[in-house]
């Protein structure tokens, strides 16, 4: 159950077999249904999660009412609400599962356990959130300068199994187009 979460936190730092037992006694197992809301907005996010298995779908909804999806969860793939994690406040989020899911999970007080414990893991944790900086800045790049061919070859390519795993309007929602916009591309670049 740990060998992948063991091998996601080992690219930055290595760890001796005795921080990881720490590690893991710090996790909580977790099987989680599709369709589960783990987070709804206005609940205080508390856990940061390890998707071991599933998919899962991060979003908010707009002033039109309108679902807008920030983020998919996969295998080997961190989740969470960071700043109501963090700083314990209400989310604004919804943290939805689509397939059935396997999380390991950490508790703000199980995280501050570890890190106390095995504080080798605060450069785990400063790396994740550095690159996840970096993803989202480069998501917001994207999401201005690149018109829509150009979104979905650019997510096709990033995550190639998420078209299949998740409905089509739920992509479209990521990219900010309409799923009629996202099926006319589709057959465009089909077309070529």
């Amino acid at each position: 159950m740990f060998e992948t979460i063991d091998k996601n936190v080992n690219k930055s730092v290595t760890f001796s077999k005795e921080e990881l037992e720490i590690f893991h006694s710090m996790l909580e197992f977790k099987s989680v249904p599709k369709k589960t809301f783990l987070l709804r907005d206005g609940e205080v996010c508390n856990f940061e999660a390890y998707v071991v298995k599933g998919c899962i779908r991060t979003y908010y909804i707009d002033e039109n009412g309108q679902e807008v999806i920030l983020q998919f969860g996969i295998e080997d793939w961190w989740l969470g609400d960071v700043t109501s994690f963090h700083e314990q406040t209400p989310s604004h989020l919804f943290i939805e599962t689509i397939e059935d899911s396997e999380l390991l999970i950490f508790t703000p007080q199980t995280k501050e356990e570890l890190l106390f414990k095995v504080p080798k893991f605060e450069r785990v944790f400063r790396l994740m959130i550095q690159r996840n900086l970096a993803a989202t800045q480069n998501r917001l790049v994207r999401t201005i300068a690149q018109n829509a061919e150009q979104k979905y070859l650019d997510f096709i390519q990033k995550y190639p199994t998420i078209p299949q795993r998740v409905p089509q309007h739920y992509i479209a929602s990521y990219l900010g187009i309409s799923p009629e916009f996202l099926s006319k591309t589709r057959k465009k670049l089909a077309g070529k």
